[in-house]
């Protein structure tokens, strides 16, 4: 039996695995990657990305492929609301409303302010290979499609893992010093006795992914997701367009979905479900070709645990999500930079194994809140089917009735419109949360500078940059002394920390790079003024967020969250930031938290 000998044994290589082997690759960390099935994904979810887990493709080098395949901003400025799609009665395929989603296709000034970075939306099965193309770049013979784990075993030094090739049968050993699920919680978790709790089977619902020219039915180029209410069924159908070289209303790909109750046999029909769905969409002659229909339960699940000794879960293995606000692997994303940095300081030597717990704290609650808001995103749905009138226990004749009124110009339907209205504005709470995406902060591997915790203005919609430790780095656009825009998070790269002094500050960059040459540890480190400095702030964003005086400073993570603050110059730079660095890598006890 071959054995082999690595440093992180990542399993499964969908989003999050093949995230994490990229990450580690930069980071210099001997990893091999191996999934169970022999190709990526060929199930339509998972689509939407967030301008935060884009900072890290971007990191990565990937970001300009995705958007390139990617639709494109001005195909998804908005989200729908639709009297169905096509029906007898006019009603049929009238608009009940339009919400901006997601940035506006990045109009929107406050998501544009947020990051250099937009929202897009590129579905899983289209991602997951350019993710894949660019992960055997780095290391083609460290991932291993169609091998699939069998068992493994640890011990205090690490652990042992058995697998077996499923080209050839063969079966061989790895050992590595640390575990990945990213497997979405098939074998790991279930092997280290580490339990998903929350709730399961809350929705049950079909999807089904096909070709089809829908374009004389669909209307509005800049709408992404069709939500609509046909009133033949009284049960919300969604469309969405996959593309993948054409978007909006000449999309070439479309993705149907549809919930059923628990106890409908026919969703284990495949010809009852496409024609069920050619029925929901008011097309029963439509020329479709379907390449794949999946059933799937709406589950809202966390991981009891994050770690268990060397094996660390992330992705869907840590935590499921419902698909609405896209949430699931954006949040598996971000797992993987968060985890990553630390395990590569932790085997460098630089930081003790202590740094590995700051993963759970810190990603835990994150992953908490946000299969939360996936929750409550859809049943605020289900909220504007009744405040609609529409139901699948009433006759089609009854919503139509109920259909009507949101277009009446009778005064006394002014309370029923004021109702949908307000129905459908609350589900802002999924296409404008902001505040979901930039507003956690982490409180683990962070030092605190003894100021208060901020109270959000809205905890769902407004993003409020601030460099408080623990929070993430706040975009600004600065210029080089050539007169070139760059985008303070681009001043390091993968795996180095960041520090920006003030103007005056200039000590502690000299204190940053005698701490680095002493401890190997890479940090970047540069002057920040409108005036003077390394980098000029000529649009005075950066002096608005900073948080510190012209002689202070910050400090950021690899995962571009700030880990230390201080106002003013200290008396002896470089013995503060030893410290801090010491005290960061759990080396030394940290202070108490304010």
């Amino acid at each position: 039996m071959e054995k082999l000998d690595t440093q992180v044994l990542i399993v499964g290589g969908g989003g999050a695995g093949l995230t994490a082997a990229m990450l580690l690759a930069d980071l210099g960390v001997d990893a091999i990657t191996i999934n169970k099935a022999p190709g990526t994904s060929i199930l339509p979810k998972a689509h939407v990305l967030q301008q935060r887990s884009m900072e890290v493709y971007r990191r990565l080098g990937l970001a300009d492929d995705i958007y390139e395949r990617g639709t494109p901003p001005e195909n998804m400025a908005y989200t729908g609301w639709y009297a169905g799609l096509v029906g007898d009665d006019p009603v049929y395929g009238r608009e009940i409303a339009k919400m901006e989603s997601w940035g506006a296709g990045y109009t929107d000034p406050e998501y544009v302010a947020a990051s250099p970075c937009r929202q897009t939306n590129l579905p899983q099965i289209r991602l997951e290979p350019v993710l894949l193309d660019r992960a055997r770049a780095r290391a083609a013979a460290s991932i291993r499609f169609n091998h699939e784990l069998l068992r493994f075993e640890q011990d205090d030094a690490g652990v042992t893992s058995t697998i077996r090739d499923g080209d050839t049968g063969e079966e061989y050993t790895v050992r590595s010093r640390y575990l990945f699920g990213a497997d979405g919680g098939r074998t790991v978790g279930d092997a280290v006795g580490i339990e998903m709790q929350g709730q399961r089977n809350i929705l049950y619902s079909v999807s089904v992914h096909m070709s089809a020219d829908l374009s004389q039915h669909i209307g509005d180029p800049s709408v992404l997701i069709h939500w609509m209410w046909p009133a033949h069924t009284g049960l919300l159908t969604l469309l969405i367009p996959m593309g993948p070289t054409r978007w909006g209303p000449d999309s070439e790909e479309w993705v149907f979905h549809e919930n059923y109750a628990a106890d409908d046999r026919r969703i284990w029909d495949d010809a009852e479900m496409v024609k069920d769905m050619k029925h929901a969409i008011g097309l029963p002659d439509l020329d479709a070709t379907i390449h794949k229909i999946t059933r799937w339960s709406f589950e809202a699940l966390v991981a009891e645990r994050f770690r268990a000794g060397n094996v660390f879960l992330l992705g869907d293995a840590a935590h499921r999500h419902g698909p609405t606000g896209g949430l699931g692997l954006n949040t598996a994303i971000q797992d993987a930079e968060n985890l990553c940095w630390k395990v590569a300081a932790v085997l460098g030597g630089q930081a003790n194994d202590a740094l590995l717990d700051t993963y759970e704290a810190e990603r835990q609650p994150v992953a908490a809140r946000n299969v939360r808001r996936s929750t409550e995103n859809a049943m605020n749905h289900m909220n504007i089917g009744a405040a609609l009138g529409v139901a699948p226990t009433q006759s089609e004749a009854e919503n139509l009735a109920s259909l009507r009124r949101v277009w009446s110009e009778d005064p006394a339907d002014d309370e029923y419109r004021a109702r949908v209205r307000a129905a459908i504005q609350a589900q802002t709470m999924e296409f404008r949360e902001h505040n979901v995406e930039y507003g956690y902060r982490y409180d683990a591997a962070v030092l605190p500078d003894g100021t208060p915790e901020p109270e959000p203005l809205d905890e769902v919609h407004l993003y409020e940059p601030d460099t408080r430790p623990g929070a993430p780095l706040p975009h600004a656009w600065l210029e080089d002394h050539r007169g070139n825009r760059v985008a303070v998070q681009d001043l390091a790269g993968v795996g180095q920390y960041l520090l920006l002094a003030g103007e005056d500050g200039g000590a502690w960059v000299d204190a940053a790079r005698q701490v680095a040459a002493e401890s190997g540890v890479e940090i970047v480190a540069h002057t920040i003024g409108h005036v003077s400095g390394d980098y000029l702030d000529a649009r005075l964003t950066w002096l608005r967020h900073r948080g510190h005086g012209p002689s202070g400073a910050v400090l950021v993570r690899p995962d571009r969250v700030v880990a230390w603050r201080t106002q003013e110059l200290a008396t002896d730079p470089t013995a503060e930031l030893r410290t801090v660095f010491e005290q960061l890598h759990q080396r030394q006890p940290a202070p108490a938290r304010a």
